[in-house]
């Protein structure tokens, strides 16, 4: 990826990172981090901060086996300047949000031209879920660009154009894989290994790769990759090492934590999450249209992207355990082939059919309908609340304050799409992209902004307020149900991780623990059972909060 320094491009590549500034920082800590994974990163990085042991990841200031350091290191930093709160753990996905909108607009540009590159930035910034990530405080944004730019450089070693030193290519991909391993784990280089090998099967083994480029490959990725699993060993840590094999095994054979879901899952959060760029990219997995591209170049990164996305999806499709941003890598692709398929409308080569019209218009319906009806939620939940179970009843209890005016972001993005249609008719094809892409981008920035701090109050707000009132207090906080949220926003230290069950429930304490339980009949009754002695101070949608006081 050369990173262009000529006026236009300088200009091009300003404009991007102010616009990425004022895309993604505002709002970022208007509403509280999200159970379980914003919660469960940003609290291992206060608890770095406050043990000030950097090398092990902690959760209750016990070892947290599930994930590499790096993205922790980041949050503690970010931490470390801005305060333990939700801006300062969603900040490093500001930067990452900026890197990325730069790495496409450089590797579009790269490709085609500075028109590319601008679409293919367009195209993954107006997405409906990867703007979304770019305000959260979750892994996958930097996970997923440095796959992304390890099987870019792979990708500069094979390529028919052959520019720049493919050694140096070679450790430019293990380098940006190993940090990928470094972030989330092996599975980083996995789906690097399965895309390298597919390619490889593809094209029959005849490539120019070397055997030295594959030993630079090799010594780089053990090195950066392995790190912090070499330090754990030289700190005699064999535990951690066991444990964390053993739970990646397990995420791709079990429903972790329940987080099930139907074989076509990623498939339908592929279509509606990165709308409108799904749709607009549909046309490109025809073999006849693929076939179409006549530069050389631009037709082998199109085959690894086709790979990338395939292997991706497929693998996660396998997976057992089902979470929305396990198929998030393949944004990158997906928006490339609408970038792609794009760029060919706009020079008259390929048409946007009818049904692609029909679908966007149909999804986009749904969306704006969605974000209509919950601006006049409270008006008309109680027709909802006999149908729903009791911890939903609870939650449908709280009032949300709408400010009356949310409901025309979902009018912008129909209305945008409707213009889209009418000015793809009328053959101005330029100003139908810019509605398109416009509308979509309102939408999600204001739903972001307005809409979701709202939604929260439904869900976890009530408890998030419980836990900030014991902030000060030396007690224990026991939730009867798996959340990460009583130990980053009560402030936990050291001395109040206790979480024997058993302990909390029946023995005599030396503090109060506090007990958060989801408001149902029959958790009600099983815990009051149990905990004869607790006292119920009150409940509070779909929330019941209890104390047991100390007996000494």
């Amino acid at each position: 990826m050369k990173i262009s320094l000529n006026n236009k491009s300088l200009k091009i590549q300003l404009f991007l990172i102010l616009a990425g500034i004022l895309l993604f920082l505002p709002g970022l800590g208007r509403v509280h981090l999200f159970d379980w994974d914003e919660i469960n990163f940003a609290e291992s990085a206060r608890e770095m901060l406050v043990s000030g042991d950097y090398l092990n990841v902690q959760i209750n200031f016990e070892t947290f086996w599930e994930k590499p350091p790096l993205f922790i290191w980041m949050q503690a930093a970010s931490m470390k300047i801005f305060g333990v709160n939700e801006f300062a753990a969603r900040f490093p996905n500001v930067i990452c949000g900026i890197v990325v909108l730069l790495v496409l607009f450089n590797i579009g540009k790269e490709l085609k031209n500075s028109r590319f590159g601008i679409l293919w930035a367009a195209m993954y910034v107006t997405s409906i879920i990867p703007f979304f990530y770019f305000k959260s405080g979750i892994i996958d944004p930097w996970f997923n660009l440095f796959i992304f730019l390890g099987i870019y450089f792979a990708i500069r070693i094979t390529s028919p154009s052959k520019k720049g030193n493919p050694h140096w290519q070679a450790f430019w991909a293990a380098f940006f894989i190993g940090l990928a391993v470094l972030t989330k784990g092996p599975v980083g280089f996995l789906i690097f290994l399965l895309s390298f090998g597919v390619y490889f099967l593809i094209k029959r083994f005849k490539t120019d790769v070397k055997l030295s480029q594959l030993g630079i490959f090799t010594v780089v990725f053990m090195f950066i990759g392995g790190f912090w699993f070499i330090l754990q060993l030289l700190n005699g840590n064999y535990t951690i090492l066991k444990d964390f094999i053993e739970y990646q095994i397990r995420l791709f054979k079990t429903e972790d934590a329940g987080h099930g879901g139907f074989l076509l899952y990623h498939f339908v959060i592929l279509l509606m999450g990165v709308f409108p760029a799904s749709i607009l990219a549909l046309p490109s997995f025809k073999r006849a249209i693929f076939k179409s591209e006549k530069d050389e170049k631009v037709k082998d990164f199109l085959l690894w992207m086709m790979i990338v996305f395939w292997v991706v999806l497929i693998l996660f499709t396998i997976v057992r355990t089902k979470i929305v941003h396990y198929s998030s890598m393949c944004y990158f692709p997906l928006t490339f082939l609408a970038a792609w398929y794009a760029d060919k409308v706009l020079n008259n080569e390929f048409k946007i059919y009818k049904w692609m019209r029909i679908l966007l218009i149909f999804i986009a319906a749904l969306f704006g309908i969605a974000a209509f009806a919950i601006t006049f939620f409270d008006k008309f939940k109680s027709l909802i609340i006999p149908y729903s179970d009791e911890f939903t009843q609870g939650n449908l209890q709280a009032t949300a304050n709408w400010m009356g005016f949310e409901w025309i972001f979902g009018v912008v993005l129909i209305v945008g799409t409707i213009l889209f249609v009418y000015f793809y008719k009328k053959e101005e094809i330029k100003k139908a992209f810019i509605y398109l892409l416009s509308g979509s981008l309102i939408f999600v920035y204001g739903a972001m902004f307005f809409i979701t701090p709202q939604v929260e109050k439904y869900s976890q707000l009530s408890a998030i307020e419980f836990y900030k009132s014991k902030q000060d207090e030396d007690c224990y906080i026991y939730p009867i149900s798996k959340t990460y949220a009583h130990y980053f926003y009560s402030n936990r230290m050291p001395e109040n991780k206790n979480a024997d069950k058993l302990y909390l429930e029946c023995g005599e304490l030396e503090k109060p623990c506090y007990f958060v339980i989801k408001n149902t009949k029959s958790r009600i009754e099983e815990f009051v059972k149990e905990t004869p002695d607790a006292v119920k101070l009150y409940d509070k949608n779909g929330f019941a909060f209890f104390v047991r006081q100390s007996k000494k």
